[in-house]
């Protein structure tokens, strides 16, 4: 019987799978390390094994990187207005775990979110005993919602989204663990109507239903210039073209076309690979299509080369900073898209292949407002963006559009302080 089956079922068959595959996750885990050594290290933080925490928690979960990011304008103001409280930031992967322990130091404490089984979020929650769960974006496990619930613990569901093809799985495979795990949250939160009417669709109730807006726009993203600079003088006065957050065969795409187009292209490619274990891959791929590539790990100056490979960590704004198009990944493959709205915080003209479900509602609003293009494919893509570079007003009237629409959307972190207030006194 598979997985997807039992999920359709009930809590107990999907608790059952868990434990059955619970031994697959930690290998896993251990065969990441080898090649990424922190998904080896504490391990045992995701099967409970943490100390006792004495002090009231405000406990903030956000999977990577991305929903860190994002979360951070929400736990600042959090911080500010409950100061008695200590905050407890989960994450899932290394990479969001290095995120939160470089923005906050010790001001907030670190642990990997547990995995989602009844006897090992039990004794997670008897360990940290939070006044109250706030889970980001599409944070929805069964066992720790349930959990959550029996012990009287409010679980907020906050900038929450469900895309239509998310919607269409649940409603296929897992529609009665999803009815009734919705419906154990305190509130959902969501980004948009459209997910707040999926929600309900899927079987929210609608008193739980709280269309609060995006937090990402509540965000005043910057860079630093210092680093800005740095990454100027190693580039030159070229103009740059920064394909970001890039997943596995859109470099191909995007090299393919590159060398289609060549000689209407005069500006540097940096790309960025969403995860730094690919790191390596893209590079060897750029060499094999006889590119002249330099890792900016290097340090070394990139004046003359085709591309520049963005291999560091906490260095996206300051590409954003410098650039004058930049492309969204995850949009050329079916990964849904990344987030568009730090560039749009910039006013830097946007670009993104056809595949935004992740970001649906953001992206039609940008297109409509003439703050985005969107791409068919790779080649289309390289058109678009060999346009721009000579359209240099074309190229502005896009990023001022976007950053005209991303001011228009703030004040979500508002609304969800007031819901946090309601649970939290």
């Amino acid at each position: 019987m598979c997985v997807l089956y039992l999920l359709s079922m009930n809590r107990t068959l999907y608790s059952l799978a868990g434990y059955l595959l619970l031994p697959i996750m930690v290998l896993r885990l251990l065969i990441k390390g080898l090649k990424t050594p922190a998904y080896r290290q504490r391990i045992f933080e995701r099967l409970s094994f943490i100390p006792k925490i004495p002090v009231p928690i405000i406990w903030v979960h956000c999977v990577s990187v991305g929903e860190f990011r994002a979360a951070t304008v929400l736990i600042d103001r959090l911080i500010i207005n409950y100061p008695k409280h200590r905050f407890l930031v989960t994450s899932t992967t290394p990479t969001g775990s290095q995120a939160v322990f470089e923005h906050y130091q010790s001001e907030v404490l670190h642990l990997y979110f547990p995995i989602d089984l009844p006897l090992i979020v039990n004794h997670y929650i008897k360990q940290i005993n939070p006044t109250i769960c706030i889970l980001l974006e599409t944070e929805i496990w069964p066992n720790l919602v349930h959990a959550l619930d029996k012990n009287n613990i409010p679980s907020l569901l906050v900038n929450a989204r469900l895309s239509q093809r998310s919607l269409e799985k649940y409603q296929k495979f897992a529609p009665n663990l999803a009815w009734k795990t919705l419906n154990k949250f305190t509130m959902i939160a969501t980004q948009d109507q459209n997910s707040a009417n999926r929600f309900i669709e899927l079987g929210a109730d609608t008193s739980k239903v709280v269309m609060a807006g995006n937090i990402k726009f509540d965000q005043n993203p910057s860079a630093d210039k210092a680093l800005t600079k740095k990454l100027k003088t190693l580039i030159g006065k070229r103009k740059v073209v920064v394909f970001a957050s890039t997943h596995k065969g859109e470099e191909q795409q995007i090299i393919n076309a590159y060398l289609k187009q060549k000689n209407t292209i005069d500006a540097l490619l940096v790309i960025i690979p969403r995860h730094p274990e690919r790191f390596n891959e893209v590079y060897k791929l750029a060499q094999n299509h006889s590119l002249n590539v330099i890792k900016r790990s290097s340090n070394k100056p990139c004046k003359d080369c085709d591309l520049l490979l963005g291999d560091s960590m906490g260095e996206m704004m300051s590409y954003f900073d410098l650039a004058d198009i930049v492309f969204m990944g995850g949009s050329l493959n079916n990964t849904g898209g990344h987030n568009m709205l730090e560039p749009a915080a910039l006013s830097k003209p946007i670009l993104f292949g056809p595949n935004v479900f992740n970001f649906a509602e953001i992206s039609s609003d940008l297109l409509e407002q003439n703050g985005a293009i969107q791409a068919s494919n790779a080649d289309d893509l390289l058109t678009s963006i060999a346009t721009l570079l000579t359209d240099t007003k074309a190229a502005k009237s896009l990023g001022l559009n976007a950053n005209q629409y991303f001011q228009s959307k703030q004040g979500a972190v508002d609304k969800l302080i007031e819901q946090v207030r309601l649970f939290l006194h």
